[in-house]
């Protein structure tokens, strides 16, 4: 059943482990985990496990569009793109090419794939859903790319891969019997959504948007020490000249928002505020739409919100259809997002935590690698 929580054992070893004994023969350790062989090409059903702890490596479902980002197993260098133990790269590999075969091509070669998370106390996992290789919206380079990363001075490639979470609350046992036991996938209790993503690569994405919109300040701020660090080399990069950090400000909003176009950072204000202006592009590239926005940044501490005098400022210069963009290495108090929210203000709130998080998916995911960026990115002027 979709979050619901499976506890573990007690003993404090591998056999604590639920997911091997809700789906046997997947195992009980992993990433990765399946039944039969990548290798072989016979793998009946996948298990990908995520613990959310490796933070060079984030994991990340979107609830909100059921798009859940998953990295492969090839995390340190001296291997090649598919020679990891477990083979998990394999499975990727393999599932997403025939992902974009025939019908039968799906049926027979693409196993269905659950995700579980890490939940507490001890060995718990949270069941997320049954996933299908990539998306409605998702070109094929999207889906599945090779990225690379580097630890010291060595380089390598692991998978960046993305699966939807199809809309089907609970799986039924005997379906997982049925697939185990290496019967045709499409019969024994088989969900809908996933005859239908086999038999025509129509994606039914399970879609849940958030009701919540004001985030407490632990929300906004990162929850780990690296994450925490990261931030901290921000604003002692920019310490005692905090209007520079506009345009690191404006390179985080491109992360976040690639379809952003040309911005233009203007000079320092009077109030020792630095504004930018900037367009944001939708529709086709033969005939787009460009619609202005305006960006304001404010690199603070962590313990020094943003109230509602900064953001009444950025409101107030918001021309008729256009966005406003509010990047703080700090977080928003509570009355900003309750007024931001309620009176319908197109202002986008960037915090200290989606910072990082946009960082860590574009493979700055340690202090020194974002000194590194922000030292070859906005380099003092002399």
């Amino acid at each position: 059943m979709v979050d619901a929580v499976y506890a573990g054992g007690t003993r404090g070893h591998s056999g604590d482990d639920p997911i091997g004994k809700l789906l046997p023969g997947t195992g009980n350790q992993g990433g990765f985990r399946y039944a039969g062989s990548p290798v072989k090409g016979t793998v009946r059903l996948a298990v990908l496990y995520t613990s959310g702890g490796a933070v060079d490596w984030p994991d990340h479902l979107d609830t909100e569009t059921g798009t859940f980002t998953y990295y492969g197993d090839n995390r340190t260098p001296g291997k090649g793109l598919h020679e990891t133990p477990r083979k998990g790269n394999v499975l990727l590999r393999d599932a997403f090419a025939l992902s974009h075969g025939s019908a039968q091509e799906r049926a027979s070669g693409v196993p269905p794939f659950l995700l579980f998370e890490k939940a507490a106390p001890g060995r718990a996992v949270r069941f997320r859903g049954l996933l299908a290789p990539g998306g409605p919206t998702l070109a094929p380079d999207d889906e599945l790319s090779a990225i690379w990363r580097t630890t010291g001075a060595q380089r390598f490639q692991n998978y960046r891969s993305r699966f939807t979470v199809l809309d089907q609350a609970r799986i039924s046992r005997a379906w997982l019997r049925h697939v185990l036991a290496g019967d045709n996938p499409l019969e024994g209790e088989c969900p809908e959504v996933w005859r239908t993503w086999v038999e025509s690569r129509v994606y039914q994405p399970l879609l849940a948007p958030a009701t919540t919109v004001i985030r407490p300040a632990a929300q906004q701020l990162p929850d780990d020490r690296t994450g925490r660090a990261m931030l901290a080399e921000i604003r002692e990069y920019f310490r005692g000249r905090e209007t520079d950090f506009e345009a690191c400000a404006v390179a985080v909003w491109r992360l976040i928002a690639p379809a952003t176009g040309t911005v233009d950072v203007t000079r320092p204000s009077r109030d020792g505020g630095r504004d930018a202006v900037g367009s944001y592009i939708l529709g086709p590239p033969t005939a787009p739409i460009s619609i202005d926005f305006a960006l304001e940044a404010k690199c603070y501490e962590p313990d020094n919100s943003v109230g509602v005098r900064e953001v009444s400022r950025l409101i107030s210069r918001i021309r008729h259809r256009n966005f406003g963009v509010l990047v703080t290495t700090s977080h928003f108090n509570r009355q900003v997002q309750s007024e931001v929210h309620e009176d319908g203000h197109p202002i986008a709130l960037v915090c200290g935590r989606d910072i990082t998080d946009a960082l860590r998916q574009h493979g700055r995911t340690t202090p020194a690698a974002v000194r590194e960026w922000l030292q070859q990115s906005f380099p003092h002027a002399r």
